[in-house]
Order: structure tokens, then sequence, then C-alpha cells
């Protein structure tokens, strides 16, 4: 009987062990989409000062005359493609496939660093033709915004590297399915801002 009563009360534990941990991961998620809510207002802030400087080209360049539309696509491209495989992680997730999620963000992290890759490249290319943020209002406007984007998916890619090393080395735990499901959060989050600096920025300076 005592037996019973002992298994009963370790199974019991165990229940509200996983309860707890449930309702922390779900604490955590919903702290971080108030994280989110804030970096929205950064983002919302930045795109405001970009909207007001716009005009202020200083007898430099405007967009119309630096932007490549043809180069802003593939970096898109790259983007949104790195929304699809970090789906396809989450999805690898919920099945308890360990290979399939490592291979889905090892991916993503390759597009993602890809993307990273061909804004520096584009940065370089302003500024070694003279087209620094110090030039003008405009370009100061445009390197703050797409540059504090650029420094979100930089850390959003030292994040991705170590949940990668993380879920190698302990697996699919609660902990790193709660730390995944964060990161997916931001990737996408970061998506849709991207979304808005290309239509903003680049499609309406182009045109």
């Amino acid at each position: 009987m005592s037996n019973l009563a002992t298994t009963a009360g370790h199974a019991h534990g165990h229940d509200h062990e996983h309860e707890e941990h449930h309702d922390a991961g779900e604490t955590t998620v919903f702290g971080f989409w108030l994280y989110l809510m804030t970096d929205c207002i950064l983002f919302a802030s930045i795109f405001a000062v970009y909207a007001v400087l716009v005009n202020n080209v200083a007898g430099g360049p405007s967009g119309h005359d630096i932007f490549e539309l043809p180069y802003v696509l593939g970096e898109t491209a790259l983007l949104l493609f790195s929304s699809i495989t970090y789906g396809f992680a989450m999805l690898a997730l919920f099945k308890g496939k360990k290979q399939q999620v490592l291979f889905w963000l090892g991916a993503t992290f390759l597009l993602g660093a890809g993307f990273i890759g061909m804004e520096i490249n584009e940065f370089h290319m302003l500024i070694s033709e003279g087209y620094g943020p110090s030039r003008s209002g405009f370009l100061s406007g445009f390197f703050t915004l797409v540059g504090t984007h650029g420094l979100h998916v930089t850390s959003g890619l030292i994040w991705m590297a170590i949940m990668m090393y993380q879920v190698q080395k302990n697996g699919l735990t609660s902990t790193n399915k709660t730390r995944l499901s964060c990161l997916s959060l931001f990737w996408h989050f970061l998506d849709v801002v991207w979304i808005c600096v290309f239509t903003v920025v680049y499609l309406m300076g182009t045109l």
C-alpha cells in the first residue's frame, strides 16, 4: 500500500513539475512578446525619423540614384526563405525530430548569414562611393534603419548558433523548446520589419 502511495506521490510530483515548467515556458514566451512590442516601438521611431529625413539629401544622391532593386530583391528572398526554413525547424521540433531540427536551423542560419553578407557588401559599396551616413540626413536615416535591422538579424544568428549547440548537446528539452519558440517569434518579427524596410526605403525610394 505504502509503495502504491509512494508511486502515486512520485507521479503527482512529476506531473506537478511538468505543469510548472509548462507555465514557466508560457510565461517566458509571453515576456518575449512584450519585448517584441518594445522593439516595434524602436523600429517605428526609426521609421518616423527616416520619413522626416528622406528628402534631406543635402545635394547628395537620393534613393533613386543609389538603390539597386534587383540586389535588394535577392536579399529579401534570402530572408523570406529563412523564415520558411525556420518554420520547418519548428514543425520538426513539435514532432520531436532532433536531426531535422538541426538541419533546418542550419539552413536558416546560412540564409540569414547570406542576407547579412549582402547587406555588409551594400554598405561597403555605398561608403566607398562616398555615400556614407555623414553625407546627408537621408543617408544617416537609411544607415540607421537598415543597420539596426541588420544588428537584430546578427544577434538572431548568434542566438541560433547557440541553440544549435544546445540542441546537439542536450536534445529537445522543454527549456530548448521554449527558447526555440522565442527565437521563432524574433525571426518572423525581423522578417515583417524587413518587408516594411523594403517597401518604405527601397521600393518607394526607387520609384
